[in-house]
């Protein structure tokens, strides 16, 4: 975000220096991470633009290691069996794939479980994977560097929530600060004997000892685990929310409490089979509501995120630089796309240096989407002509990119997919605007168009395309091109240009 630490920030205008070109970012282009946890055991191997990552491969198993251990006090034997299988498989796509070293972690069930050491020895003799074992308050922190790397300079507490406990972390100004670790998970509160009754008073116990021992947290709550997305997912099914993207889905502490209910009320079947939520997930989300239930009327936070981000992601923070940390995740992804999928990499930013006049009172949170929507302008030239729009919206509303609401996600699609075309009705997304308020639809929509037009007078990289001015009052907008555009300025760009200043109901007045 800051390029002030850059050596030369001045050279790359606005964007600071390009970070992802380092060798200490080259160095983690390539990263295999393994979650051994109570419930699932995950693979993901880490690609690309090292501070907002591409998901090269992502695979998980469930395998219930966690399940009867309130009562056996040892990992599940069918879970241990297809853990050793997932994990052998493991290794040997992670040797295919050239991610290597592989950082393998496991939490709560293997930690607790009397015959941990002897599975962790069994898994290095069978695979060569060395497992580590993370302690509560590790699980912790390294689930709110997960958050973090979503979330830079975020602040709150953080909620990891696996099959077998339950860990809290606060965090604020980019820091991870009092860690704790509990057992409230659902595998483990599933088997606890006495019933809901018995329940109830363990979690709202171990709940008033973390809030004594933590103190005030009534900032935002990040929610980060597979029970916590389940139940984000009845939410949204719930609200018939339109985009159905987990990762900065935002919750009321209303809106649990009213999930919870629908949940008691509803039959379970019917509500996975809508939420598409998996049989075996379903199975802990009840005992799961519980908790979250009694998190919120504990702690009272102001609001809830949920964050795809977690245990995984934090490992990969963990080995970054802090010079990678502190930039924008947002920012370096979309230079990243551009540097990969442009024409002409580097001219997004020529492009916003010439639009920026249009959006001078602009707030810092929405001068950064506008960054973005100029780096990714003319990331998608492949797709067909007739789709180009449509595709330029659902890769931008969809895509793995951390730093980005709902409706922010939003507006970066609809500013793209005017980029491409000067209406917005008639698509398949219609619904999606709703979470957009008019005024910032209407914004999105001037942004797309400007970047249309400029994307006409296209020169080389240091290009200097002219001039835009904009008297917002007298709504006049002025053009005045260099002597290289103006021979660009031709029909069509000259259309372009007038419905840019339609867009903003302004006259206009052009000189080359």
């Amino acid at each position: 975000m800051d390029a002030s630490t850059d050596p030369a920030p001045n050279d790359a205008g606005p964007f600071g220096r390009p970070l992802f070109d380092k060798p200490s970012a080259r160095a983690l282009s390539r990263v295999g991470v393994i979650d051994v946890g109570s419930n699932s055991v995950r693979l993901v191997v880490f690609d690309g633009a090292a501070r907002s990552p591409a998901y090269f491969y992502n695979e998980k198993i469930m395998c219930g290691l966690g399940a009867g251990m309130a009562e056996s006090g040892r990992l599940n034997p069918e879970g241990r069996e297809r853990a050793l299988a997932a994990l052998n498989r493991f290794k040997l796509l992670c040797d295919g794939i050239g991610a290597d070293p592989v950082t393998a972690v496991a939490t709560a069930a293997v930690r607790d479980a009397e015959d941990g050491p002897a599975f962790r020895a069994e898994v290095e003799a069978r695979t060569g994977l060395r497992l580590w074992v993370a302690d509560g308050q590790e699980e912790a922190r390294l689930s709110a560097q997960g958050v973090l790397l979503g979330w830079p300079g975020s602040y709150g507490l953080v909620c990891d929530i696996g099959g077998s406990s339950m860990e809290l972390a606060e965090i604020a100004g980019g820091r991870v600060g009092k860690r704790l670790s509990s057992g409230l998970g659902p595998l483990k509160l599933r088997d606890l004997k006495g019933g809901k009754k018995a329940r109830k008073a363990l979690i709202r116990d171990t709940l008033e000892s973390m809030r004594k021992q933590l103190g005030p947290q009534e900032n935002r709550l990040f929610l980060v685990g597979g029970s916590w997305r389940a139940l984000a997912k009845i939410d949204m099914e719930r609200r018939n929310y339109p985009l159905r993207v987990l990762h900065e889905y935002r919750m009321t502490p209303k809106a649990v409490r009213d999930t919870v209910k629908f949940i008691e009320k509803n039959n379970l079947e019917e509500v996975r089979n809508r939420a598409g939520v998996s049989a075996s997930r379903m199975e802990l989300v009840g005992t799961a509501a519980e908790v979250l239930k009694e998190i919120v009327k504990a702690f009272r936070p102001r609001d809830i995120a949920v964050s795809s981000y977690g245990i995984r992601e934090g490992l990969l923070y963990e080995q970054m630089p802090q010079q990678l940390r502190d930039r924008d995740p947002l920012i370096e992804a979309c230079r990243f796309a551009e540097s990969k999928d442009a024409r002409m990499p580097g001219f997004g930013k020529v492009v916003f240096e010439f639009i920026q006049p249009l959006f001078k009172n602009a707030r810092p949170d929405r001068l950064r989407i506008i960054k973005a929507a100029c780096l990714l302008h003319d990331v998608s030239w492949r797709a067909h002509p007739d789709y180009r729009a449509e595709d330029c919206f659902d890769n931008a509303t969809r895509a793995n990119l951390g730093g980005l609401k709902h409706a922010e996600r939003i507006y970066l699609g609809l500013a793209l997919l005017h980029r491409y075309s000067n209406k917005r009705e008639g698509t398949r997304f219609e619904d999606l605007y709703q979470i957009l308020d008019e005024k910032s639809a209407q914004e999105a929509e001037v942004l797309g168009k400007a970047m249309r037009f400029a994307a006409m007078l296209w020169l080389k990289e240091d290009a200097h395309l002219g001039e835009l001015r904009w008297q917002s009052r007298k709504k006049v907008l002025h053009l005045r091109l260099s002597p290289q555009a103006a021979p660009l300025f031709g029909e069509v760009a000259r259309a372009r240009f007038m419905s840019l200043a339609a867009s903003l109901g302004a006259t206009a007045e052009i000189r080359a």
